[in-house]
C-alpha cells in the first residue's frame, strides 16, 4: 500500500479530521459520539432544523457546512460510506425543536438505505420529519427517470437556501416546499482526467488513459459517462453548460445560479478559466448569472476534474442565498 498522504491510521482518518474540524472551530460546532457534528447555537433553535448524512472523504462537504445559516447535525459515516440509521435517529433526536426537521439526502444507494430506515423509525418514534433527495447528475439517466439520478454537488447550495428559509421562520411545510422546488430545477454535469484513490487503502476508483477525460464520471469515480480525448478548458465547459441548458431547458432571460466545484486537485486557476467560459457562453445566449461559486465544495480526494452545477433562480432563492450564514467553509 502506498499511500501519499499526511494521515495516521487509516481506520482513524474519520474520527481524527472530525476532532480537527472541531478544534479550528470552536465557536460554530462541536463533534459529539457516533460522529455527529452539531451546531453550536442548536441549542437555542426555535424554528425548522436541518439535518443531512453521508460519508466522509468529500471534505469540505458535508461536515464543513454545519453552522447558523445552514446543516444543523450533520451525521457523518466513515470513508464514503453511510452512516448507519441508528445515529442519524439520535441526530434527529437532538434537533428536535418542536418545529420539524428536514432530513437532506443524496441519491446515493447506501445514503437511501440508512434515510429510508430512519424515515420509518422516526414516524415510529412520532418525530416530525420530513426529507428531500438530491439527484441532480444529469449523466446517469434522463429527468423523466430522476430516480436513478446520483447527487452531486447540489446539496451544498440546498442546504444554504433551506437553512435560510428555516432562519426566516418558515414551517416545516414551507421549507420542505422550498427545497424539492429547488432540487427540482437543478442540474450538474461532472468531469475527471485522473480519478481519486481511497485513503484508507490506496486503491484507484478508476483508470483513465494518460490524454482521456471522462464526462459523467460519478462522485467516487463511478461509470456512466462519455470518454474521449482531453480537450481544453473552453471546449470542456462548454460541452458540459450544453448538457445542463438542455436537462433544465434554459431559455434567453432565465435567470440561474452557476458553480464550478473542484474535485480534489484541480487548481483555482483551472476553475475560474471554465467559470470565465461558461460566463461568456451564457450571456451569448442570453441566460443571466444572478449567483455563482468557484470553489472547492463537495471533493472526492485527489480526483482531477470539476463538477459544473446550474440551478434556476428566482428572487426569494436568492435572497436566501444571500442570508447571513457561518460555518467553516462558507460564511456570509
Amino acid at each position: 500500500m502506498n499511500l501519499r498522504k499526511f494521515i495516521n491510521r487509516p481506520e482513524n482518518i474519520t474520527s481524527e479530521l472530525l476532532e480537527g474540524l472541531a478544534l479550528a472551530n470552536p465557536f460554530i460546532l462541536e463533534v459529539r459520539p457516533n460522529n455527529l457534528v452539531v451546531n453550536k447555537c442548536l441549542e437555542t433553535a426555535n424554528r425548522v432544523t436541518i439535518v443531512a448524512l453521508g460519508g466522509s472523504g468529500n471534505e469540505p462537504a458535508l461536515e464543513g457546512f454545519v453552522g447558523e445559516g445552514m446543516i444543523d447535525v450533520a451525521v457523518v459515516g466513515d470513508v464514503f460510506a453511510a452512516p448507519g440509521y441508528k445515529a442519524v435517529i439520535e441526530a434527529l433526536h437532538l434537533a428536535d425543536k418542536g418545529k420539524g426537521i428536514l432530513l437532506v439526502v443524496l441519491n446515493h444507494a447506501g445514503d437511501m438505505l440508512t434515510a429510508t430506515r430512519t424515515m420509518e423509525e422516526a414516524h415510529k418514534a412520532d418525530i416530525k420529519v420530513s426529507m428531500v433527495v438530491t439527484r441532480e447528475d444529469v449523466a446517469f439517466a434522463s429527468r423523466c427517470d430522476a430516480d436513478r439520478r446520483r447527487g452531486l454537488v447540489g446539496c451544498v447550495p440546498l442546504y444554504k437556501i433551506v437553512g435560510a428559509a428555516a432562519a426566516q421562520g418558515k414551517s416545516l411545510y414551507e421549507v420542505t416546499a422550498i427545497a424539492q422546488d429547488f432540487a427540482d430545477n437543478m442540474a450538474t454535469i461532472a468531469v475527471a482526467c485522473k480519478t481519486a484513490t481511497h485513503p484508507q487503502n490506496g486503491s484507484a476508483f478508476a483508470v483513465l488513459g494518460n490524454n482521456e477525460m471522462e464526462i459523467g464520471m460519478g462522485q467516487h469515480g463511478e461509470g456512466g459517462g462519455d470518454r474521449q480525448i482531453m480537450k481544453n478548458a473552453d471546449e470542456t465547459a462548454i460541452l458540459m453548460a450544453d448538457l445542463l441548458i438542455t436537462d433544465l431547458n434554459l431559455c434567453a432571460g432565465e435567470e440561474i445560479m452557476v458553480i464550478v466545484n473542484g474535485t480534489g486537485s484541480t487548481t483555482i486557476m483551472e476553475m475560474l478559466i471554465i467559470f470565465r467560459c461558461v460566463h461568456k457562453y451564457l450571456s451569448g445566449k442570453g441566460i443571466v448569472i444572478t449567483a455563482n461559486w468557484v470553489e472547492e465544495v463537495l471533493t472526492v480526494q485527489e480526483q482531477a476534474g470539476f463538477q459544473l452545477f446550474f440551478a434556476r433562480m428566482n428572487d426569494q432563492n436568492l435572497s436566501y442565498w444571500n442570508a447571513p450564514t457561518r460555518t467553516p467553509y462558507l460564511v456570509r
